[in-house]
């Protein structure tokens, strides 16, 4: 088993250092994870400053935006990154006349699942998180005004912990990038009660 599992690995490492997909995929990762974190933060600010006492309220909501962003982040790379790689196989055939080597096609159709994976995978994976709490106050594990402190707290985390990782892609000050994720998540909240406050 483990033998399969290092050959699979190796495999995929050729992969994606033929078709150069590694950065496409970390840019997909941060995008999708930024985006279904944002929006359950949103769902779950604006659903405590309107009054929201249901959890099961935030859990379908949540899950709703989650799933849509899944499924629209996957089909949509998939279609996107399928085109983009037929047509870079059809040049390669053109300028190699027919003569391109098999591991390009394997490693092409290999790469648009794995990145319409990552892309559908990653908003899924940040706004789940978030909901936890909800999930625990619904069975009565945790007061409703708790899982809504921790959910916020589980969301700016979430970015928080975003932009370390695109600070070390930058080889930068991962803390900087953190703090940056951290104002726009603080913009947002901004942003959220000036509109409740519109809306009276």
């Amino acid at each position: 088993m483990s033998k399969l599992f290092r050959s699979f690995f190796r495999k995929v490492s050729v992969y994606l250092k033929v078709t150069k997909a590694t950065s496409i995929a970390r840019r997909y990762f941060v995008m999708n994870g930024f985006d279904g974190a944002m929006t359950v933060f949103g769902i779950v600010l604006g659903s405590w400053i309107a009054g929201v006492s249901k959890p099961e309220i935030l859990i379908l909501a949540s899950v709703g935006a989650c799933l849509a962003m899944g499924l629209s982040g996957f089909f949509g790379a998939y279609m996107a990154e399928k085109a983009e790689r037929d047509r870079h196989l059809k040049e390669m055939e053109k300028a190699t006349h027919n003569n391109v080597d098999p591991i390009q096609y394997e490693a092409s159709r290999f790469v648009e699942i794995y990145v319409a994976l990552i892309d559908g995978l990653s908003p899924a994976l940040t706004g789940i998180i978030s909901i936890i709490p909800f999930i625990f106050a619904s069975v009565g594990w945790m007061l409703l005004e708790n899982a809504y402190m921790l959910s916020l707290a589980l969301s700016l985390t979430s970015l928080f912990l975003l932009g370390i990782y695109l600070g070390k892609v930058a080889r930068g000050n991962g803390w900087l990038y953190g703090v940056a994720m951290l104002i726009v998540g603080a913009f947002t909240a901004l942003m959220i009660f000036l509109f409740q406050l519109f809306l009276g």
